[in-house]
């Protein structure tokens, strides 16, 4: 696939640096989309303000008075000092919970008593349906009997207290003790009546709440002060009792037990090492017997003169027979002597180890006989240690909640001594800083902010949907989008013309019936923009370098629908106006569109020419008026082979024969989105003209038409934006490019023009 030149988009990197983007050209853009969606944003407008005229004008006008009020608790009172949070007043909980209170029901009770609001028709339930209100005043006297005023009374109540609660709204200014109590009503002076009641209504309860627990506490502490002197002499005579009773002695504050097992667990310790100490002895000296080793030695067995006086006289005795069995021979008979004394000698070095070793077996029995002992005392010491030890810990205990008591005692009685003084005197924590007043405006709906919201809504509702619009736009409107996306040359823009129906009369079964002035337009109106529009084509076509015979120029388009058949007609006819020798040939087999505006009578065409059925002489129709050739397409002639007829020997030899005896070729091709026949046939011609309709087709859609073939991609001539709208394409002129100057241009162009022009060739 080829892709479109870049070059037009990128230049080429030639090691200078990028330049800025241009802000005019952004800010070009911009007001070109303004220009462009200017009436959808408006309608968005009117819209938006048409909806806040009638939130205006239906709902229901209120008015929001505002009381303020101080929640000073700045003096050091008995509930804080009892609840031990004496910085209650920096608490934000605390202060939460002052506005939850100002929103109780118990406040909006108060209210709607002083004021009487039970009774007041803004305060009522709402109407119930004629229906269930009938049935209900009907059964209520046989469900209650005599109704209860009272019970009707504390119904009305209720409703008024929930009703003044929705139009309540308390907050807490920021971080300070300032709440804010607004209510809102439609009467602006029982707005304000209201939020005053509700600040005093609000300090009333807090002076009632605060003389109410006061009185409380004073009454629970003297009960407490009371109960506390009794079990602090209780607890005192419990120690003292618990001590007679256990026989606890301390020294230095522990107990005589205690110092006797920690002697005890002393000489166990030294008893164990002893043990250990002789076993090891006694262990080393039996594996020196039991190895029968004469050289090993033993602290004991050093200490011990026998033992000294045999291994000397071993010693020297084994240095004799040593020496003589050296000089005389081992088995001479004063070294047998010898090697017999030192066995002697041997035997009873081993008897005097023997006896040492007894000695250590005895030793290591009066070592675990004491250790044996001193596990016995421990044990025996332990016993009557942990009695004491659980008595002590009792005893302390005891100590403890005695302490406890006395000292609960002293801080109860300096309470309650403060309790009965600030009973007589209680203090208000809260005050009004600021009452209510009669509010002059009315705070719903807001006009002003109702407006602002309308307006800006609306504005974004339009902009939303005209950005989206323009966003959404991926389609050909300007001759730069043509250069820039699709780096193909923009021939010009057709505009919508008016299609109306030929008048016919009777002609050449040859000739053309041209059936609406769709297919004459540019022989009746050759100074039009459109004629100039398919003479910018002829000049392409006419740069095309000179070959031998005529030029064969396809007419594609992406799309069924684009008008490129109209476009081909013209441009033909243009030719054929000029004096050239013109053939256009409806190559679109499957649906031929050129066929049926000029020549629906046809019925032998293209597909008999390449068939061989009929000479091509025997098959072209004629324009009277133009004298351009018309080869025809009749439709469902072998439409299934049509890519195989076009591609065939046959239809190379037939633009052969046109190139000898024509000066163009037009072919009016199938769109190339659908079908493959305009690529099969892309060879055998000279060049392209793509017709694309004008903000309908998707550039992505032109770029894979065009580009899918390489023959298609390189050959194509240029493109023409076809059914242009002209009013719309004023929004679409960015200034300097020539189509800002259009207007300008309408003294070279003209719709109507004299017979003479006409007809003049």
């Amino acid at each position: 696939m080829l892709s479109p030149d870049k070059s037009l988009l990128h230049p080429a990197d030639d090691g200078q640096p990028a330049a800025a983007p241009d802000f005019a050209a952004d800010m070009e853009r911009m007001f070109g989309m303004v220009r462009r969606q200017w009436r959808t944003a408006a309608i968005g407008l009117t819209v938006g303000l048409g909806l806040a005229i009638c939130v205006l004008a239906t709902a229901e006008h209120r008015y929001t008075a505002q009381a303020s009020i101080l929640v000073d608790r700045g003096a050091d009172v008995l509930l804080d000092r009892l609840s031990a949070s004496a910085d209650r007043e920096a608490d934000d909980a605390a202060m939460l919970s002052e506005v939850e209170l100002l929103r109780s029901d118990t406040i909006a009770r108060k209210v709607v008593s002083d004021l009487e609001l039970g009774g007041d028709p803004a305060f009522a339930e709402p109407k119930r349906p004629i229906l269930l209100a009938a049935t209900l005043a009907a059964i209520r006297p046989w469900l209650a009997g005599a109704a209860d005023a009272h019970e009707a009374s504390t119904e009305n109540d209720r409703v008024a207290a929930r009703r003044l609660l929705d139009n309540l709204w308390v907050e807490r200014i920021g971080r300070s003790r300032v709440v804010d109590i607004r209510y809102t009503a439609a009467d602006p002076r029982q707005a304000a009546r209201i939020a005053n009641a509700i600040a005093e209504a609000y300090l009333a309860d807090a002076l009632a709440a605060k003389y109410d627990a006061t009185r409380r506490a004073g009454t629970w502490l003297e009960a407490r002060v009371a109960e506390l002197k009794r079990k602090a002499g209780e607890s005192d005579l419990a120690v003292q009792k618990f001590k007679a009773e256990n026989g606890l002695l301390t020294a230095n504050g522990r107990l005589v037990s205690d110092q006797q097992l920690t002697e005890l667990n002393s000489a166990l310790i030294v008893a164990q090492a002893d043990v250990a100490k002789a076993k090891a002895r006694q262990e080393r000296l039996q594996a020196i017997i039991d190895a029968g080793r004469t050289d090993a030695i033993v602290t004991d067995v050093l200490d011990s003169s026998i033992s000294n006086e045999l291994r000397r006289r071993y010693l020297e005795a084994s240095k004799q027979e040593a020496d003589i069995s050296r000089r005389l021979g081992a088995n001479h008979a004063q070294a047998a002597r010898l090697r017999s004394d030192m066995k002697e000698l041997e035997r009873l070095m081993f008897e005097e180890l023997g006896r040492i070793a007894e000695s250590y077996r005895s030793e290591v029995k009066v070592a675990q006989s004491r250790e044996q002992s001193l596990r016995d005392s421990v044990a025996t010491a332990k016993g009557e240690n942990a009695l004491a030890g659980e008595s002590q810990v009792r005893l302390r205990e005891l100590e403890r909640t005695a302490e406890t008591y006395r000292s609960l005692h002293q801080t109860f009685l300096q309470r309650l001594q403060e309790a009965a003084q600030q009973q007589g005197f209680p203090l208000a924590e809260a005050r009004i800083i600021s009452p209510a007043t009669t509010p002059d405006s009315q705070s719903f709906p807001p006009p002003r902010l109702v407006l602002a919201l309308g307006t800006l809504m609306g504005l974004l509702a339009g902009g939303g949907v005209g950005a989206y619009r323009e966003l959404s736009d991926r389609t050909l409107r300007i001759g730069d989008q043509v250069r820039d996306e699709l780096g193909l040359a923009f021939l010009g823009s057709a505009p919508l013309l008016a299609n109306e129906a030929c008048s016919t009369t009777e002609q050449h079964p040859r000739s053309l019936f041209h059936a609406d002035t769709l297919t004459t337009h540019v022989a009746d109106h050759p100074l039009s923009p459109f004629a100039e529009t398919l003479r910018r084509a002829k000049l392409a076509v006419d740069l095309l370098p000179a070959g031998g015979g005529a030029k064969v120029i396809g007419v594609v388009s992406a799309l069924p629908g684009e008008g490129k058949s109209t476009i081909a007609i013209n441009l033909a006819q243009l030719l054929a106006l000029q004096g050239e020798r013109t053939l256009l040939i409806d190559a679109d087999l499957r649906n031929p569109g050129a066929t049926r505006a000029v020549a629906r009578h046809a019925s032998a065409g293209l597909v008999e020419a390449l068939t061989g059925e009929r000479p091509l002489r025997d098959l072209l129709f004629l324009d009277r008026r133009s004298r351009l050739a018309f080869l025809a397409a009749v439709p469902g002639r072998r439409a299934a082979r049509s890519s195989e007829l076009l591609a065939s020997p046959a239809m190379q030899s037939l633009l052969d024969t046109a190139r000898d005896h024509f000066d163009y070729v037009i072919l009016d091709l199938p769109p190339l989105a659908p079908v493959i026949d305009a690529r099969v046939v892309a060879d055998q011609l000279d060049g392209f003209l793509a017709v694309v309709e004008w903000g309908v087709t998707p550039i992505r859609t032109v770029k894979d038409a065009l580009f899918d073939n390489e023959d298609i991609a390189r050959k194509c001539l240029g493109v023409v934006l076809n059914k242009l709208d002209p009013e719309k394409m004023k929004l679409y002129r960015a200034y300097g490019s020539t189509d800002y100057y259009e207007e300008r241009f309408a003294t070279y162009y003209r719709e109507a023009n004299t017979v003479e022009e006409r007809t003049a060739p």
